[in-house]
């Protein structure tokens, strides 16, 4: 994930949160997040930087998010601390949860400019891509900020629309109208999924070696010691347990453990 710092320091919510303008904000600011709200942009811009624009501006009085997700290339775009408290869901969400965007593709037009659950594709296969590369974005995203301020991402992440269906976000429709109609299987219990996997650090790869059986006296030792590129095998899947260890082989198993953990 490419992250990139472009606060919205002119923003008049981001003003709010440096002059503490009242207990909403130093709440937030000492509290941090207790979850995250996902939304898309529900226009054909995918590109980031108009919005930060338009956003960046002390005349920009509707809406400030802690993040977007450029759908050109995936970038995202921190445009708030995470514990500032941002402008973004509506409702007591504000105070509550970050809030990221997702850019939407320019492969699709929205129908009516007052219904934004409605498009038409203009190519299927260009536009999933670009829902794609936010999406995957936005999984490691959240999986950061689930870590960072201990969250849970099975109860504490939702989407604008699940937010306002709880009460606590404005009645809107995204993400979820957006992977609909582009056919993607998306979901938020999906997304919810995918972001406790990516928070999940995968099982360390298991050595190769045919004649080392777990359970061994020297298993774990030859595990460990492939595992940090002290020990090789004599050959991709054999190890040789019981052959002489020769002066140069010790030298060098003693020059690699110094090189990967230092010592004098």
């Amino acid at each position: 994930m490419n992250l990139v710092k472009s606060f919205l320091t002119k923003n008049p919510c981001y003003t709010a949160n440096v002059q503490k303008a009242d207990s909403r904000y130093t709440t937030f600011q000492q509290r941090g997040p207790i979850g995250l709200m996902l939304h898309s942009v529900g226009c054909a811009q995918p590109s980031a930087q108009v919005f930060l624009n338009n956003w960046n501006s002390a005349s920009y009085t509707y809406s400030c998010v802690h993040g977007i997700i450029d759908a050109n290339t995936g970038t995202v775009y921190q445009c708030l601390p995470w514990n500032y408290r941002g402008w973004h869901g509506g409702g007591s969400s504000n105070n509550t949860h970050v809030g990221v965007e997702m850019c939407e593709s320019g492969y699709i037009k929205y129908d009516n400019d007052k219904d934004y659950s409605k498009f038409s594709i203009i190519d299927k296969a260009k536009a999933q891509a670009d829902a794609k590369r936010c999406y995957d974005a936005a999984v490691e995203l959240f999986a950061d900020i689930c870590k960072a301020f201990g969250l849970n991402p099975l109860t504490d992440i939702v989407s604008h629309y699940e937010g306002g269906k709880k009460g606590i976000a404005s009645g809107h429709g995204d993400p979820e109208h957006y992977w609909r109609g582009l056919g993607m299987n998306y979901t938020m219990d999906g997304f919810r999924s995918d972001v406790k996997k990516a928070m999940t650090p995968p099982a360390p790869a298991h050595h190769p070696f045919e004649d080392v059986q777990d359970g061994k006296f020297y298993a774990d030792a030859v595990q460990w010691g492939w595992l940090h590129g002290i020990i090789e095998g004599k050959d991709e899947t054999h190890f040789c347990p019981n052959d002489v260890c020769t002066r140069g082989q010790l030298i060098t198993m003693i020059k690699r453990y110094h090189d990967e953990f230092g010592g004098g």
